[in-house]
């Protein structure tokens, strides 16, 4: 049900993009606006993996330096069928964990100085599984197919303005600027809520329970809230298993959120284990 979600939401945006294009700019501004999200895109896609590991001070650790992280990333990428990703430790005390890198053989999975502290080995196991699920999906290249899209149709409706001058086309363009980059933001964030979703329940399978990381998903949950993360960016906030700005999600909330309700994750799981 999440990829076909994925999938339907992937072509709503297309035809979004489409259509706003055909309607403000007509074959040639909506080429123009796709191959500018294009290029901003593929730069992102090939280096943001440095990028947010720099951004956060991640550093790689060896065997010899976490022996225990390492072997149960090790043990896990094994049932996932994954090439060993290499190990990052990020110096921050909130607990929490994201997975980076364009494809499988040049993954990356951190997690956070705080996790291990935090979780006991069930929990941490359920986490790693997770992170290596968006490894397995390739949800790097589902995020940047969509941010670039997001970009086309924002691109499109800042210049949509100028392609019309008639009084009626300059107020259709004014709204269509402000709308249409909000729906392809909507979708956007329905995507990535989608992909949390699919993470969680491949990585139940990876790990061989739901439990570890629901009991993780929460303990992760309630420390967010209370304990922010430090020099956060919000661009960066879609990688982290967890918000690192958490906090109660409801009503409109939801629909801009990258990441779905935790207490809603932590219901699908009880689900998978048959404890719902």
């Amino acid at each position: 049900m999440n990829a076909l979600r994925t999938t339907a939401l992937m072509a709503a945006m297309l035809v979004l993009f489409a259509l706003i294009g055909q309607a403000l700019g007509g074959t040639g501004g909506m080429m123009l606006a796709f191959l500018i999200a294009v290029g901003m895109n593929v730069v992102s896609y090939w280096y943001s993996s440095s990028i947010v590991l720099r951004m956060y001070g991640a550093e790689e650790v060896s065997r010899a330096e976490a022996p225990e992280l390492h072997d149960m990333v090790n043990r896990l990428r094994q049932r996932a069928d994954l090439p060993m990703p290499t190990v990052c430790i990020v110096p921050q005390d909130q607990p929490n964990a994201f997975a980076t890198g364009r494809n499988p053989d040049n993954a990356v999975v951190a997690v956070t100085r705080g996790i291990m502290d935090v979780l006991d080995r069930q929990e941490l196991e359920g986490v790693i599984a997770h992170e290596l699920a968006h490894i397995k999906n390739r949800d790097m290249l589902t995020s940047t197919v969509a941010s670039t899209l997001a970009a086309a149709i924002t691109l499109l409706a800042r210049f949509g303005i100028f392609f019309d001058r008639g009084e009626n086309g300059f107020v259709s363009s004014l709204l269509m600027m402000f709308l249409a980059p909000l729906a392809a933001m909507l979708i956007q964030m329905a995507i990535s809520r989608s992909r949390e979703y699919a993470a969680d329940r491949d990585g139940a399978e990876i790990a061989g329970s739901p439990m570890g990381l629901a009991s993780a998903l929460r303990r992760m949950e309630q420390v967010a809230q209370q304990r922010p993360m430090r020099n956060a960016n919000q661009a960066t906030s879609h990688m982290f298993i967890v918000n690192p700005f958490s906090g109660a999600l409801s009503g409109m909330r939801k629909l801009f959120s990258t990441h779905p309700p935790t207490e809603e994750r932590i219901a699908e799981l009880e689900k998978l284990s048959g404890r719902a």
